[in-house]
């Protein structure tokens, strides 16, 4: 059983069957402000740098399965949605023009992300150790199969964060924030490239190639930054 519904959901079923004729009345009136919402809650996140330098150090000495660890650095670096990172398969990758593309899972949009060289280093090793997978990130006992994000979770918090620090859905606002305060670039290349649903003056909508060349600039500045912050104490 649902633990919430929404109000409106009510109503807008109740109508739909009177207009059917599968109801009389709508009893749904009778419960207006008596159900409670959910809480809504932001994703935690890391948007100091020296924390975010701390971090990064604890990944690279931290042990386990390569591509979980793999998979984490390029949350980092790519800040794309999880479930798109984890789902990643090798025919989105194009090592040649270093570019990843996909539809966006929430725009549904197409959307490129530039490789920039740090993680051309890290796909590359993960592609010798892919073992024939049509996934970037296999599961270890179903190649078949794509890592979850539960995976990347349970790492993180193996590395001693808790779940209201650092979150993967988290890198996304790390690199909004520190992106734009700290490397000043401009908002419409970071929303572009968080695929975003961002529109132009003349009301057309995202663009996958948008601010393409700028976007691949940023996204190596973005990489080298990260690692600066690795030698941050």
């Amino acid at each position: 059983m649902l633990k919430w519904i929404s109000f409106a959901l009510l109503v807008t079923i109740f109508c739909y069957g009177i207009v059917t004729s599968r109801c009389e009345r709508n009893p749904a009136s009778a419960l207006k402000g008596a159900l409670k919402q959910p809480k809504r809650t932001h994703h935690s996140a890391i948007v100091e740098p020296k924390e975010l330098g701390a971090f990064l150090r604890a990944l690279d000495d931290s042990r386990g399965c390569f591509q979980v660890a793999a998979a984490l650095k390029l949350a980092v670096l790519f800040f794309c949605r999880p479930g798109e990172l984890c789902r990643l398969r090798w025919e989105y990758v194009n090592f040649e023009k270093g570019i990843i593309e996909f539809n966006a899972s929430k725009t549904y949009q197409a959307h490129i992300i530039p490789i920039c060289s740090q993680a051309m280093v890290l796909m590359r090793e993960l592609e010798s150790t892919a073992g024939g997978s049509p996934f970037v990130f296999p599961s270890p006992r179903n190649r078949n199969r794509p890592i979850s994000t539960d995976a990347l979770r349970v790492r993180m918090r193996g590395l001693g964060y808790s779940k209201d620090e650092v979150t993967t859905h988290g890198f996304r606002a790390t690199a909004r924030t520190l992106l734009d305060e700290e490397l000043e670039y401009p908002t419409d290349w970071i929303e572009h490239q968080l695929a975003h649903s961002v529109r132009d003056p003349n009301g057309r909508a995202y663009n996958r190639t948008k601010h393409l060349a700028q976007r691949t600039a940023m996204m190596q500045g973005w990489a080298d930054y990260l690692d600066s912050l690795k030698n941050l104490n």
